[in-house]
């Protein structure tokens, strides 16, 4: 460590969460000296680039406010562990896909690599970090292996998990509701766990900053999102029950949201929750409830997932419905395929499912965003040609039967319509999986139009 730095801050893994928080923590704590590294070469370019791997409002002017001063992007894992004070781990966990769990259990094998890593190449005594949303007691693992050295190295192994919303991330890291660190309630893990506050101290106000054991460290990240995944479920399956009775589920959702026992947020009726978390997060705590033979408990948490499948599956249904029961040689523009809007992230996305849904029912696709079509274009890279990518929505909807909105671009809620009309095929469609567009208007204009959770209008008798 250089005279001129308090601590080195080491992150492995520069992805959606490790490359923000990390910006951030530089931004704000000039007097630290803060390394990305991550095994992937073509990233650490990006990073260290005019062009970021990731789209994030707000991310670009902090990287390039910082970079080359506090905040540095590297490949060389291995002399950056040996050099670092604290090490944040950020590393891929993704669900199973194998062997005993295999679709709910957490694959914790990139996890167990950087544990040993970071072991191999330590030649002093370090605090571990865990960022990565990780199974209750997973700590204990890594404690496990680090400490299961006979150089008299010690490790403390700390859960400091993020509660970023992707869009929103840079707002949610300079003001967050709450930044909670997790540690042993030993001398040793309570003195660790204060160096990692003194980190956030030097922006966040102190009655924000959360203290507790590890495993509750661990275990809430994964409550906050089964808790913010079940709203959206809810009112999804609300929105089935209104489209049957005619019922308007915007509504329904803010006559329910006024309670302030209930509140407002997550009361969207939509196409589903997307993202690398919400889903993965649930089967996880699904696994680790049957482990614990908690059958009852993993059946709720189970259905969550399933409600949110079913909605993505009926809004396909509904389209094939409408449209005179098939897409056969259809052309179907795709409006928005990250997510959620203001990311590039589809990782999860309801429009990959829906998209190979159409595309099975053999329709043509044509798929428009402002920042996702380079991931859509891998995410589809099977289709056989019968997917074309056109960022501009104009150009994408001509010549199609049909529209559908999949991402909350609020680009979207104000592109002309009747322009767009004009160049489609009639009888002409639009189905709203955000409920963002102004539905009267399009149907004035002649659109049959079909939002979620609320009943269609069309000109069709």
């Amino acid at each position: 460590m250089t005279e001129d730095f308090k601590q080195n801050l080491l992150c492995i893994g520069a992805g959606y969460v490790g490359g923000p928080t990390m910006a951030m923590i530089a931004y704000k704590c000039p007097h630290y000296r803060v390394t990305l590294v991550d095994i992937n070469a073509r990233r650490i370019d990006e990073w260290n680039s005019d062009r970021l791997p990731i789209y994030e409002p707000g991310l670009d002017e902090i990287v390039k406010a910082v970079r080359g001063k506090n905040l540095f992007f590297s490949t060389d894992i291995e002399n950056n562990i040996r050099e670092a004070d604290i090490i944040f781990v950020s590393v891929n966990t993704p669900t199973k896909t194998f062997g005993v769990g295999a679709g709910m259990a957490a694959d914790l094998q990139y996890w167990e690599k950087t544990a040993r890593q970071i072991l191999a190449c330590s030649d002093s005594s370090k605090i571990v970090v865990e960022k990565s949303t990780l199974p209750v007691r997973t700590a204990l693992a890594m404690e496990r292996i680090l400490n299961s050295n006979n150089r008299h190295l010690h490790f403390d192994v700390l859960s400091n998990p993020e509660f970023l919303a992707e869009g929103t991330a840079i707002n949610d890291l300079l003001k967050p509701d709450r930044v909670l660190v997790g540690s042993r309630l030993t001398d040793s893990g309570i003195a660790a766990r204060q160096q990692v506050v003194d980190i956030y101290a030097n922006w966040v106000p102190m009655e924000r900053i959360v203290t507790s054991d590890v495993w509750s460290s661990e275990l809430s990240k994964l409550v906050s999102n089964v808790f913010l995944s079940q709203r959206i479920s809810t009112i999804n399956a609300i929105s089935a029950i209104c489209e049957k009775s005619e019922a308007d589920v915007a509504n329904v959702a803010r006559a329910a949201g006024m309670d302030p026992r209930i509140g407002s947020r997550y009361l969207n009726a939509s196409i589903g929750f997307g993202g690398s978390c919400f889903k993965k997060d649930i089967l996880n705590l699904v696994y680790i409830s049957k482990s614990y033979g908690l059958d009852e408990v993993a059946d709720y948490l189970h259905s969550i997932v399933r409600i949110n499948a079913y909605q993505k599956e009926r809004f396909v249904e509904n389209m094939l419905q409408a449209m005179f029961n098939t897409l056969a040689g259809k052309r179907i523009g795709i409006f928005g395929f990250a997510f959620k809007a203001n990311t590039g992230d589809t990782r999860e996305s309801p429009a990959i499912y829906i998209a190979r849904r159409l595309l099975e029912e053999q329709a043509d696709l044509v798929i428009s965003d402002p920042k996702a079509l380079g991931n859509a274009r891998n995410d589809l890279a099977d289709a056989d040609g019968r997917v074309a990518y056109v960022e501009d929505p104009y150009q994408a909807a001509s010549g199609c039967h049909a529209i559908a909105v999949l991402t909350e671009w609020d680009q979207y809620k104000t592109l002309d319509y009747e322009k767009i009309f004009a160049g489609m095929v009639k009888p002409a469609f639009i189905f709203d999986g955000r409920n963002i567009i102004d539905h009267q208007h399009c149907f004035d204009i002649g659109f049959n139009v079909y939002p979620i959770g609320k009943p269609p209008l069309t000109h069709l008798e």
